[in-house]
């Protein structure tokens, strides 16, 4: 499948009309908004975006208006091909922060080589699906440690998923040694086509021995298992050659927007 269809269905099924969560979706003309379950620092998402250029800045300032009872902080999500060209330019005019660009690249499990399932990694590193809650604090330890700031609120997310939802989440600690040295974690969505990869972090000192390669095949394999077609990542410059090295195809760039009404 031609890397433009999969945009098309992603469009259509993960951003304009996505399945429903443990949070709330809700569609207007040329908007969809997603409210987050707590707990969580932001309280919901705007994930899709097509509007004229006549509407925009009433559409974003009423999606502020929106969002701004329910208080912290909410994110909107705009990607390459985005309507209307000058998004980025009016959310920034209306008070957005901008954050870091991500890559969205795409695996089409149904079209996976077979060298992509090959390789293992050094005898001394084991790979562990978590089952209890309990085992999120050494993902938010490799976490806090790689980025050098703590992760509370995603270690909540992670924990009341995990609690609330086991089948829309798998977690995987990789270890060396017997010590924990990577973490990554799938959400899925009932009914959906695509698994979402998150996390994907190394300690420093483990990096190079095949960790991240390693989780990225075990959450491909359970996927398949469960009848997935694609996995989606919002990948980094640091993880995005990794992932094309192993097949990922890029699809497009986004760019998250923030606003915080703290303190007003």
């Amino acid at each position: 499948m031609d890397p433009q269809t999969i945009l098309r269905i992603y469009d259509e099924e993960e951003r304009r009309s996505p399945h429903a969560g443990p949070g709330e979706v809700h569609r207007l003309p040329g908007l969809t908004y997603l409210l987050n379950a707590p707990p969580g620092l932001l309280s919901g998402w705007v994930i899709y975006t097509n509007l004229e250029e006549q509407d925009a800045d009433q559409a974003i300032r009423s999606t502020i208006d929106f969002f701004r009872p329910l208080g912290g902080e909410f994110e909107w999500k705009v990607y390459d091909h985005d309507r209307p060209a000058d998004l980025k330019e009016r959310l920034l005019s209306a008070g957005f922060v901008p954050e870091e660009r991500e890559a969205l690249l795409v695996f089409d499990l149904q079209a996976a080589p077979p060298e992509f399932w090959e390789g293992t990694p050094e005898g001394s590193i084991r790979i562990e699906r978590l089952s209890d809650p309990v085992q999120v604090d050494e993902i938010i330890r490799i976490e806090a440690q790689v980025w050098g700031e703590p992760f509370d609120d995603l270690g909540d997310f992670l924990r009341t998923r995990l609690q609330q939802h086991p089948d829309r989440i798998s977690l995987f600690l990789a270890y060396a040694g017997g010590k924990p040295a990577s973490s990554a974690w799938t959400l899925y969505e009932p009914g959906s086509r695509f698994a979402g990869l998150y996390g994907g972090v190394t300690l420093p000192d483990q990096r190079g021995r095949g960790l991240y390669r390693a989780l990225v095949q075990a959450r491909a394999r359970e996927a398949r298992q469960r009848g997935v077609r694609f996995l989606s990542v919002d990948a980094s410059p640091m993880s995005r050659p990794i992932l094309e090295r192993l097949g990922f195809v890029y699809l497009t760039s986004s760019q998250p927007f923030i606003m915080r009404f703290d303190g007003e």
